[in-house]
């Protein structure tokens, strides 16, 4: 009997060093994959360059879709763009903005998604600034003022470089008096924009209907050259968005009555209501095909850039991760899933949709990692909540190799996500979604949502990081034999409302958008 248990016990120990040993192989294999035979630059021009922006409801969303899934197909990877809404279909044409007068200038601008084309021959109008009233009353008495008429309703900015430069260059008074300018301006416009007695979405469409021939608006984004490009809300006249430097320009001719003059060519083309999707490929499970490891990025941007690090730096993570374990595991325990989320910039719409969707894939999702925030590597991963996650997220990160997971920093157990990013839908379902949040590299000022999102934004040593990172955490997950658990743990006290935080409530998707 004892023989026989030393024999049992022995057998144990040679399994457990055998997985050990296969478990370092692989993970070998992953990292000089991702190192030597890397394909993010290719991915990176291919979606970023060729395919270009983004915006849901355009070709150009479809054409994305559609090359998706012909590059998994080359790599002998199944995928299908699955249809979950409709869509305001819209596509940018040519934008060219010029000042006519007082003098000539060809200013940097662009229309803002969804803008009303102006046709081929253009607008020509005098640009006036918002009228300020003393309330909503005045404002309606002194509104036909803008009749034929481009109107600018922005903030003109007391300076147009960015705090850090301020920071480092300016002397103390002198930064002090251009903080406190800054906050008064930006305080005097809130007023007159409350004044008129519409809030900012509104606004647009009030002048609209008062006759103006278009909108003006300048989003800067804090940082030298960038602004924020969002999208309009007028239903006939063109919105457009000048770069500061151009709008300040326009701003201080018309305060000081020189009558600027602009022209504005616009094109674009309504498409009616077009189907929305997302992109799914599918690598099946061995052992457990009915349990699954969930890749997760928006394939989604706004389109003043051209999304390349909000988010083709994570689409890029998730199809690299899914192209080199293919490769080097093709058989996993469980089913891997990518998920390429559409509409995630218009409230989580491709995730919502697929967590209503597909309730038994939820059910038994072992892990699900997102990535969101640029180009950087990984710094940060939470618990989301969930008790038990440093249990299995630890031993996941245990094969990474040092010079990567010696940078990341965990908090356990965490508190739920409720939104921002595509992770919170499966996290609202009760599912073990994780965000592989990101180093800042300057994102929010210079590329989230701005013109300069470009590709030469991308940071392809921290994207190849955030691949080997992602393709060891993948592999370690489907092998786990254990079932991650979902327990919740009790959450803490907010600091904002002073009350318990609730985990967050599942919602559906809009289905039919940007119609109205």
């Amino acid at each position: 009997m004892k023989k026989n248990l030393r024999s049992l016990f022995s057998l144990f120990l040679v399994a457990g060093a055998l997985q050990v040993q296969a478990q370092e192989e692989m993970v070998d294999k992953i990292v000089k994959e991702a190192n030597e035979n890397s394909k993010l630059e290719e991915l990176a021009h291919e979606m970023v360059d060729v395919v270009g922006p983004r915006l849901v409801g355009t070709p150009q969303m479809k054409n994305a879709h559609d090359w998706a899934v012909k590059k998994y197909d080359s790599w002998g990877i199944s995928a299908e763009n699955q249809e979950y809404g409709t869509w305001r279909g819209w596509e940018r044409g040519i934008t060219h903005i010029d000042l006519v007068e007082p003098r000539v200038r060809t200013l940097q601008g662009r229309q803002l998604a969804w803008s009303p084309s102006t046709g081929k021959k253009g607008v020509t109008a005098e640009v006036v600034i918002l009228p300020e009233a003393e309330d909503s009353t005045a404002f309606a008495d002194m509104i036909s003022s803008v009749k034929g008429k481009f109107v600018m309703i922005s903030v003109n900015e007391p300076t147009g470089r960015p705090p850090y430069n301020w920071e480092e260059w300016a002397t103390e008074k002198s930064w002090k008096n251009m903080q406190k300018s800054i906050k008064e301006t930006d305080s005097l416009w809130r007023n007159r924009i409350k004044n008129t007695g519409y809030g900012y979405r509104e606004l647009p469409k009030a002048l609209e209907e008062a006759g103006a021939a278009g909108i003006v608006t300048s989003n800067w984004s804090h940082g030298f050259g960038a602004n924020k490009i969002f999208g309009a809300y007028t239903n006939d006249i063109p919105t457009i968005d000048l770069a500061l430097e151009d709008y300040g320009l326009l701003y201080r001719l018309a305060e000081n009555n020189n009558a600027p003059e602009i022209k504005v060519v616009a094109q674009s083309k309504e498409l009616g209501e077009v189907p929305t999707f997302n992109t799914i490929a599918r690598i099946e499970g061995s052992e457990k095909p009915e349990e699954y490891v969930i890749l997760s990025a928006h394939f989604d941007s706004w389109d003043g850039g051209t999304g390349a690090t909000d988010n083709g730096s994570g689409t890029m993570v998730m199809m690299e991760t899914m192209r080199i374990l293919k490769k080097l595991y093709p058989n996993p325990k469980r089913t891997i899933i990518a998920g390429h989320w559409g509409g995630e910039e218009q409230g989580l719409n491709g995730s919502r949709a697929f967590v209503k969707d597909n309730p038994e894939i939820v059910a038994n999702v072992q892990a699900l990692f997102n990535q969101d925030n640029g180009t950087g590597r990984v710094k940060n991963i939470s618990g989301q909540g969930f008790l038990h996650a440093y249990d299995y997220i630890g031993s996941w990160l245990e094969p990474v190799p040092q010079e990567i997971k010696s940078e990341i920093e965990t908090s356990f157990p965490g508190t739920p996500s409720s939104g921002g990013t595509d992770h919170a839908s499966f996290v609202a379902a009760g599912a073990p979604a994780f965000m592989l949040s990101s180093l800042n590299w300057s994102y929010w000022d210079y590329t989230w949502h701005t013109n300069l999102d470009t590709y030469d934004k991308i940071v392809f040593d921290d994207v190849r990081n955030n691949v080997i990172l992602t393709a060891i955490m993948t592999y370690m997950a489907s092998e786990d034999p254990e079932t991650t658990s979902r327990e919740r743990a009790v959450l803490p006290i907010s600091r904002r409302t002073g009350e318990q935080m609730t985990w967050p409530e599942p919602r559906d998707a809009e289905r039919k958008g940007g119609l109205d």
